[in-house]
C-alpha cells in the first residue's frame, strides 16, 4: 500500500519533458542555462586535486561552516555557532524534509500556504502529520486571519517560503509582525522558514526570520547554495537554527545522508570568500526587467515579480482552457514550456495563471519571447 497514493511525477518533470520531446524552449522547470562563474569552476578543479575525497563531519566541513556563520553575521546581523547551530544538507529540499522529519510526530499539523512548493506536504505525510493548507490571498500575500484561525495546540509547525515560488512575491514587515504574534500566542509553534531566494530580491529588500530576535530562536531557516550560486545540480543547501532544533534535526540527518559532497563542500567553503552575493539581485533583477520588457506588449498580463527567478502570468485574454491544458497547448503549438500554478496548490486551484522562469541566457528569453507575443 502506498505512503503516498495521491503522489505522481512532479509536473516540473512532466514539463520538462514534453519541453524536450517538442524542442520546445523550457521555461517552466527552475534552473538557470547560463554558465557558472568561472572562477567556481576553477576552486572547483583545484579542490579534485587536493585530499577533499572522504567523508567529512556529519554536520558539514568545518571551513563551510565557519563561511556560512560569517556570511549569516554579514548579511542579517546574526551571530550563528557554526558548530552547533548550522547543518549543510544535499539540497534544500532534504534539509527541508529533515526538518519536518525532526519535529513533527504522529497526528501534529503543519500549516502550508498555498500555492506552495510541492515537496512540504509529502514530507509531513510521511512524519504521519496532517498538511494544513490555507489559500493565500488573490495577491499571493498571506490570509492573516485564517491562518491565525488554522493554528492550534497539535499545530508543530508553520512553513513560509520567502522569497515565494511561484508567485515571485516576499514577505513584509507586517507579515514578520504577524508570524511573531503567532509564535508568543502558541509557544509550541515552530516557523520552518524557507528562504532559498534570500538573495535574488527586488524592489523590496529580503527581510528574513534571521532579522528577528524572537523569529530565530523559534524558527529553522532553509537556504541554497544551488540557487545562490546558480549550481542547482550540485545539490547542497543549509539550515540554520538553534541548537535545541538543531540537535533533533541532526539526529535524523545522520540517519538520511550521513554528509554531503566533500568535493563541492570544500570548494563553496574557498568560493564564499571571494563572491559577494550582493551583487545577485541585480544581475536577476537585469534579467526580469528584460523578459517583461520583452512580453509586456503580448496578451499576456505580466503578474509582480519582488523575488526569485519567476515571472507569473495570467492568460485570461487568450484562452479559457485549464491551465493544465493551455501549458500543454503553448509548448506544442508554440514551443515555450511553463508550470501552471494549480500545480500548487492541494484543491488544484485554476486561476488561469502560469509561471515562466526568466533564469536563462537574453537569446533563450529573447526566442521565447517572440513565440510569446505571435499568441
Amino acid at each position: 500500500m502506498s505512503k503516498l497514493p495521491h503522489v505522481g511525477t512532479t509536473i516540473f518533470s512532466t514539463m520538462s519533458q514534453l519541453a524536450a520531446e517538442h524542442q520546445a524552449i523550457n521555461l517552466s522547470q527552475g534552473f538557470p542555462n547560463f554558465p557558472v562563474d568561472s572562477e567556481l569552476i576553477r576552486l572547483l578543479q583545484e579542490t579534485t586535486l587536493e585530499n577533499a575525497h572522504q567523508y567529512t563531519p556529519m554536520a558539514g566541513h568545518p571551513g563551510l561552516l565557519q563561511e556560512i556563520a560569517k556570511l549569516t553575521q554579514t548579511q542579517y546581523k546574526r551571530f550563528v555557532d557554526p558548530a552547533k547551530e548550522i547543518l549543510v544538507t544535499a539540497g534544500a529540499t532534504q534539509g527541508i524534509f529533515t526538518a519536518i522529519q525532526a519535529w513533527v510526530q504522529n497526528g501534529d499539523e503543519v500549516v502550508i500556504l498555498d500555492p506552495a512548493y510541492d515537496c512540504y506536504a509529502p514530507a509531513v505525510l510521511l512524519a504521519g502529520g496532517q498538511p494544513v493548507h490555507i489559500p493565500m490571498l488573490p495577491d499571493f500575500t498571506p490570509d492573516w486571519q485564517r491562518i491565525r484561525a488554522a493554528v492550534n495546540s497539535k499545530t508543530a509547525l508553520i512553513i513560509v517560503n520567502n522569497p515565494h515560488n511561484p508567485s515571485g512575491k516576499t514577505l513584509q514587515a507586517e507579515d514578520m509582525q504577524q508570524l511573531e504574534k503567532l509564535l508568543v500566542d502558541f509557544p509550541r509553534l515552530i516557523l520552518l522558514s524557507d528562504e532559498v531566494y534570500e538573495y535574488i530580491t527586488f524592489e523590496h529588500k529580503h527581510i528574513s526570520a534571521h532579522s528577528s530576535s524572537l523569529l530565530r530562536e523559534r524558527s529553522i531557516v532553509v537556504s541554497s547554495f544551488g540557487k545562490t550560486f546558480h549550481i542547482t545540480g550540485w545539490k547542497v543547501g543549509y539550515l540554520i537554527a538553534p541548537e535545541n532544533l538543531m540537535l533533533e534535526i541532526r539526529k535524523v540527518h545522520q540517519f538520511l545522508v550521513f554528509s554531503v559532497n566533500s568535493i563541492a563542500q570544500a570548494t563553496l567553503a574557498k568560493y564564499l570568500q571571494l563572491t559577494d552575493v550582493g551583487q545577485l539581485a541585480a544581475f536577476y533583477q537585469g534579467k526580469r526587467d528584460y523578459f517583461r520588457t520583452l512580453i509586456r506588449d503580448s496578451r499576456f498580463t505580466l503578474l509582480p515579480s519582488e523575488g526569485s527567478y519567476f515571472q507569473t502570468v495570467r492568460y485570461d485574454r487568450i484562452s479559457n482552457e485549464k491551465d493544465t491544458d493551455f501549458v500543454q497547448w503553448l509548448v506544442r503549438k508554440h514551443g515555450v514550456a511553463a508550470i501552471p500554478l494549480s500545480a500548487f496548490y492541494e484543491n488544484r486551484q485554476d486561476h488561469q495563471t502560469i509561471r515562466f522562469c526568466f533564469a536563462k541566457d537574453d537569446l533563450t528569453l529573447q526566442k521565447a519571447a517572440e513565440q510569446l507575443c505571435r499568441i
